[in-house]
C-alpha cells in the first residue's frame, strides 16, 4: 500500500508539502498517488504483510506507505519466478535481447521523473540520479549486444574423432538483494545480464527505498507483459530482513547477488555455500586516492572533491582515504578546503546542489560517532565535523577533512569504512608506502593514483601495486562505466557486475564430448578392455 500525506507540518527551510512533488513524479511514472498500492510483484501486484515508511530524506517527512510481502506471499512469488524460468529459459537468447532492448527504451523514456524519484526517496543530487538510471540504460545496451555473444567454445580432444564444446545455459532464478545507495543502477546490472542468459529474476531491494524498485518493476513489468512473457521473470518482493532471509536460504534460487554491510555479506556468503549456490558479493568499500609529488593537481583536486563529496560520501566507491606526498601536501589541502568551503547543501531535486542529504538518521548518527573518535583520538579536524543543524530534521552533515593523528593503518579509523563524507589524510614520502597503506585494510574495491610518471604506473597495477579490484590511474575512486567489470577483492566481497566476463556468473557451463567416430577410445591412452 502506498498512500501519500496530504498534509505536512512545515518543519525547517527545506520542508514543503511533499503531496505535489511526489505525486508528480509518481502521476509520470504510472504509479497511484492516493490509494493503496502493493510492494509485491510476480505477475500480479499484491502485498499485505507490514506496513513500510518511505521517508525523505531531506525533510525527514514521510512520502509514502508500503505493504511489504507476507511469508506465504513471499514463497508464491519464489514459485511463480521458479516457473517463469522454466518457460523463459527457451526463448532464443537475441529474442530477449531484444526484450531487454524494449525495457531500455522503456526506461530512457522514464529518465528523468525516474532520477527524480531517487533523489526524493534516496536523497542524492538530481544530476546523479539521473546518471543512475542512464548506467541502466547503458548495461541494457550492453547487454542487448551480448545476447548474440555469449558463446561456449570449442577444446581440441585427443582422441579422434572427438570434438569437446563448453555450452553455456541459462541458470535459474537469481536473486539480486540491492542496497539503498544505488536503488535503480544496481538492479539493473544484475537484471539485465541475467535476463540476457535467460534467467528470471527476484528483487529484494532495500526496505529504504521501496518506491524507487516499485516504480522500476512497473516499467519492466510492462515491457514483458507487451511481450507476452510472464511477469515474474522479474518479480519484486519488498520487505525486511525476514524476507531478505527467507530469499538467500530458498534452494529455488541459484545465484545469489548481494549489495551490503561486510558484516551481512558474511553471513550471506556462507548461507548460500551451506547449499552449493552462488554468490556475488559487493561489500564494504575504504578507498584510497594516492597523489604524487608530481600528479596534476588541476584534475586531481577536484577529482577527489567529488569522491569524497559525491553523493554525501554513500557510493561504495567513495574516497574515504587520502594518501598526499609530502612535497604538494600543503597546496592540494589549501586547494581542496577551498572546495569543501564552496559547498552550500540543499535540496537534491535543485539543479546547481552538490550536497544532498544521509539517507537515514543512523547514517547521521554514524558520521558523528566517526567525528568524535577523531576528535578524541587527536586528530586535527581541517573542515567539516558537525551537522547542519539549520536544516533539521533532515539529514544533512558537513564534508569532512581529518588529519588522524598517526597514519599506522592498524587504528580503527583507517580500516573501518563509515559510510560519510569524512576524508582522512595521511603524507607520504615514497610509492611504496602508500601503496603498503592502500593495501593494509582489510577492504578492497576501488583505488588510485594520481601521477604523470610512467614507473609509477607501472609499479601501481603490477603484481606488487594495489591489490583492490578497481585500481585507476589520473581517474578517482569513485564512478565506472558499466563495458568494465565492477567489483573488489579480500572483505569487499568476491563476484563481478556489469561488463567484462560477468555474465559467465549468471549461466551455468556443460562441457560436452561428442563422438563422431567408431570407436570408443578412453581419455589419456587408458586401455580398459576385459
Amino acid at each position: 500500500m502506498l498512500l501519500l500525506r496530504r498534509s505536512v507540518v512545515q518543519r525547517g527551510p527545506l520542508a514543503r508539502l511533499l503531496s505535489t512533488r511526489a505525486s508528480n513524479f509518481l502521476s509520470a511514472l504510472g504509479l497511484p498517488t492516493t490509494g493503496e498500492i502493493s510492494g509485491v510483484y510476480d505477475g500480479e501486484w499484491k502485498g499485505s504483510g507490514e506496513v513500510m515508511l518511505s521517508v525523505c530524506p531531506t525533510t525527514g517527512e514521510e512520502l509514502a506507505r508500503v505493504k511489504s510481502a507476507t511469508p506465504e506471499e513471499l514463497h508464491a512469488t519464489l514459485e511463480q519466478t521458479r516457473k517463469a524460468y522454466t518457460q523463459f529459459r527457451l526463448v532464443p537468447a537475441p529474442r530477449r535481447g531484444e526484450v531487454i532492448r524494449q525495457i531500455r527504451e522503456a526506461l530512457a523514456a522514464k529518465r528523468e521523473d525516474l532520477g527524480a524519484l531517487v533523489s526524493l526517496e534516496m536523497g542524492k543530487i538530481r544530476t546523479e540520479g539521473i546518471g543512475e538510471v542512464q548506467e541502466f540504460v547503458d548495461i541494457c545496451d550492453y547487454a542487448v549486444g551480448l545476447s548474440r555473444m555469449m558463446n561456449g567454445r570449442v577444446v581440441a580432444s585427443e582422441r579422434l574423432g572427438h570434438s569437446i564444446l563448453e555450452v553455456p545455459n541459462p541458470l535459474g532464478v537469481v536473486a539480486v538483494l540491492s542496497a539503498f545507495n544505488f536503488p535503480v543502477a544496481v538492479y539493473g546490472w544484475n537484471l539485465s545480464l541475467s535476463l540476457a542468459a535467460g534467467n528470471a529474476t527476484i528483487w529484494k531491494p532495500s526496505p529504504t527505498t521501496p518506491l524507487c524498485a516499485i516504480a522500476v518493476t512497473k516499467i519492466v513489468s510492462s515491457v514483458l507483459e507487451r511481450n507476452g512473457l510472464p511477469g515474474a521473470v522479474a518479480s519484486l518482493v519488498t520487505g525486511g530482513k525476514d524476507a531478505g532471509e527467507a530469499i538467500v536460504e530458498s534452494r529455488d534460487v541459484e545465484l545469489v547477488s548481494f549489495t551490503g554491510s561486510e558484516h551481512v555479506g558474511r553471513i550471506v556468503g556462507k548461507t548460500v555455500a551451506s547449499r552449493f549456490g552462488k554468490v556475488i558479493l559487493e561489500l564494504g568499500g575504504n578507498n584510497a586516492s594516492i597523489v604524487m609529488s608530481d600528479a596534476d593537481l588541476s584534475l586531481a583536486v577536484p577529482s577527489v572533491f567529488f569522491g569524497a563529496v559525491g553523493t554525501a560520501g554513500q557510493r561504495c566507491t567513495s574516497t574515504r582515504r587520502l594518501y598526499l606526498h609530502e612535497d604538494i601536501a600543503h597546496d592540494f589541502l589549501e586547494r581542496l578546503q577551498k572546495l569543501y568551503k564552496s559547498v552550500i547543501p540543499g535540496d537534491p531535486l535543485v539543479d546547481g546542489t552538490l550536497l544532498g542529504p544521509l539517507h537515514t538518521n543512523a547514517a547521521c548518527a554514524t558520521y558523528a560517532s566517526a567525528v568524535e573518535y577523531l576528535r578524541s583520538s587527536g586528530a586535527e579536524i581541517l573542515t567539516g565535523g558537525n551537522k547542519y543543524e539549520h536544516l533539521a530534521p533532515g539529514n544533512f552533515v558537513e564534508p569532512t577533512i581529518a588529519i588522524p593523528k598517526s597514519a599506522n593503518t592498524n587504528d580503527y579509523i583507517w580500516k573501518t569504512e563509515t559510510f560519510a563524507p569524512i576524508l582522512n589524510v595521511a603524507l607520504f614520502k615514497e610509492l611504496e608506502q602508500a601503496i603498503e597503506w592502500n593495501n593494509n585494510v582489510p577492504q578492497g574495491l576501488s583505488s588510485s593514483l594520481w601521477t604523470r610518471d610512467l614507473r609509477n604506473l607501472g609499479k601501481w597495477i603490477g603484481p606488487s601495486g594495489s591489490d583492490a579490484g578497481i585500481v585507476n590511474v589520473n581517474v578517482g575512486t569513485s564512478g565506472a562505466e558499466i563495458g568494465a567489470a565492477f567489483g573488489g577483492n579480500k572483505s569487499t566481497g568476491w563476484g563481478r557486475e556489469s561488463g567484462g566476463d560477468s555474465w559467465k556468473q549468471y549461466v551455468r557451463w556443460s562441457a560436452c564430448t561428442i563422438n563422431f567416430s567408431d570407436e570408443a577410445p578412453l581419455a589419456q591412452g587408458v586401455n580398459f578392455v576385459a
